[in-house]
């Protein structure tokens, strides 16, 4: 082997990522296992793999660049006579430096190329597999879900990457910018698929708004229902339910409906909490007349001091 380099195809200055990914390429097109009857492509694989072995060292690739060391890792000026098992050779002086184990692992290479379990065999012998292959990367999601179907925990079905649905179930708690981690639904990669990341947002709604876990409502009530009292139909996330007013009510204030609002992280749910609004009809003459002729000298503003 010549040139280590040209061995992988990249230049001198070439980062970690860079020569792992020309080594992961010429690898998988070299391998003796996909290149049974060419013996060329084997010895190819051999220069490659030292080449690759060499360049992840920092410190046998800072001594190459320098001209301390060839291509092989021997030091350069010398000649050394392997011996049996390439273990150690010997330099003037009876010095003595280790080739045989250059402390590279392939590991995470073979076992994305070819499978594999925590050992396997390559040219250079067997190997204890020390990091896992890497997995594909993580593919990012944005879901819509309306209001009324967060407050609920309502089944929303998402679009993958790859044009299947999945319907997702949202976890209890969930508000804008929860994420959900699908695990295995990313891209593929040579140690499995990465994930599928979703991050919800949460459409606004016509009259609910969101406090916390409860659901805030201004509910409109007619003049006669605020002063006699009375039973009307109000709307909640679950559907309509009947609620009562009391005689006498002001604009302004509010009743609790009980477990009507979203699901707590924990445990139960956040209550539905209703604002009377009192609307006057337009344009009517009896009231008018009513009040017209109404004396009440009580004012409504004496707490405020005016």
């Amino acid at each position: 082997m010549a040139d280590p380099y040209q061995a992988l195809g990249v230049a001198k200055g070439a980062s970690e990522k860079e020569i792992k990914s020309a080594y992961r390429k010429l690898a998988k097109e070299l391998h003796p296992d996909r290149n049974k009857d060419n013996p060329k492509a084997t010895e190819r694989f051999s220069d490659v793999t030292k080449a690759y072995d060499l360049l992840l060292d920092k410190d046998k690739r800072a001594q190459f660049d320098r001209g301390e060391i060839d291509a092989e890792g021997n030091p350069a000026g010398y000649g050394f006579g392997g011996g049996p098992g390439g273990g150690y050779s010997r330099g003037a002086g009876g010095q003595q430096f280790d080739f045989g184990n250059s402390g590279s692992d392939f590991g995470d290479i073979f076992d994305g190329l070819f499978g594999g379990g925590g050992r396997s065999s390559s040219p250079f012998g067997s190997r204890q597999q020390s990091a896992p292959p890497p997995k594909g990367a993580n593919v990012s999601y944005r879901l819509k879900v309306e209001f009324v179907a967060a407050a609920t925990l309502e089944k929303q079905r998402i679009t993958m990457e790859d044009g299947k649905t999945i319907d997702l179930s949202l976890p209890k708690g969930v508000e804008e910018g929860t994420q959900m981690r699908l695990g295995g639904k990313g891209r593929q990669g040579p140690g499995g698929n990465g994930d599928a990341i979703v991050t919800i947002h949460i459409n606004g709604h016509p009259f609910y708004e969101r406090d916390g876990d409860n659901v805030k409502l201004e509910l409109p009530i007619s003049l006669k229902e605020a002063v006699e009292g009375a039973k009307i139909k109000v709307p909640t996330v679950d559907g309509p339910v009947m609620l009562s007013i009391p005689a006498g009510s002001d604009s302004g204030n509010t009743l609790r409906l009980k477990n009507k609002g979203f699901h707590k992280k924990t445990s139960g749910r956040g209550d539905q909490l209703v604002t009377l609004m009192i609307t006057l009809p337009e344009n009517d003459e009896k009231l008018a007349e009513f009040v017209k002729n109404w004396d009440n000298s009580e004012n409504p503003r004496a707490d405020m001091g005016v």
